[in-house]
């Protein structure tokens, strides 16, 4: 997708770079020493146990948590810490919740026109044809002038992706997307994503999703206990883990 400037980054170029990055809540070290490149156009799909720091690293990416040691670049810019610059360069990174986070009295339309509009700038007509372009992507232009408790948990989730595409970010950030959905709403959102994926959008996406990380991802990141401990291709990752951690994870989730 390109970027509102009009100009794409380049496929093969580091889109997002996470430096030597820390982040503690109080004496608790979530993130340690965390280094990642992304490129455009680029699948990562992060795993690892519960507590490892997988969703603080994804909300650190649009600074929705700080960080307190290192640096985090998008496009080159360094994520500035507050204000204006900080506002501009995280509509960059469209962000996507387990728990969808519409608002509530807004329809799905509505939801997906209102950032181009107030953050973009864009005309209510260029948007809402936006708008409307992207809830036929997810498959649920019918649903525009539902509201969200109208809605079943993948509609609404695919209400969000819709959302946050509408911002045109260079990256998509997942945050567990259908880990609040029941196993059949699952498999939609989860074809939205590949086919995003398909089209070339950069995404980094923490998930328990073992098919979609398999299928979509160019790359598995493997987290436990706040540290990167293992990244490689997924055929690679699921057939032979280089890590003792990452076997262990993996035998007991595979086994079922």
């Amino acid at each position: 997708m390109t970027a509102p400037n009009g100009t794409a980054p380049s496929p093969g170029s580091a889109l997002v770079e996470l430096d030597h990055v820390d982040k503690w809540f109080g004496d608790l070290h979530v993130l340690c020493d965390i280094e990642l490149a992304v490129d455009a156009g680029e699948v990562i799909v992060v795993i690892g146990p519960s507590g490892s720091g997988k969703s603080t690293l994804c909300r650190t990416i649009n600074r929705l948590e700080p960080i307190q040691g290192g640096e985090i670049r998008i496009d080159g810019q360094r994520l500035p810490e507050e204000g204006k610059a900080l506002a501009v360069l995280r509509a960059d990174g469209g962000m996507v919740f387990q728990s969808f986070n519409l608002f509530a009295h807004k329809s799905s339309l509505e939801n997906v026109t209102l950032g181009p509009v107030k953050a973009r700038k864009r005309p209510k007509k260029e948007a809402h044809d936006l708008a409307m372009e992207l809830l036929t992507r997810v498959g649920i232009a019918d649903k525009a002038d539902r509201y969200p408790a109208e809605l079943s948990g993948g509609q609404q989730q695919r209400a969000a992706i819709a959302r946050a595409l509408a911002m045109e970010p260079k990256v998509m950030l997942f945050d567990e997307p259908t880990s609040a959905l029941d196993p059949e709403m699952i498999k939609e959102v989860l074809d939205v994503m590949v086919g995003l994926a398909a089209e070339g959008m950069t995404m980094i996406v923490v998930s328990h999703e073992m098919g979609f990380a398999r299928s979509a991802a160019r790359r598995v990141v493997f987290m436990d206990c706040g540290a990167i401990v293992e990244v490689a291709p997924p055929e690679q990752f699921f057939s032979s883990p280089a890590s003792s951690r990452a076997q262990d994870f993996l035998s007991k989730i595979l086994a079922h």
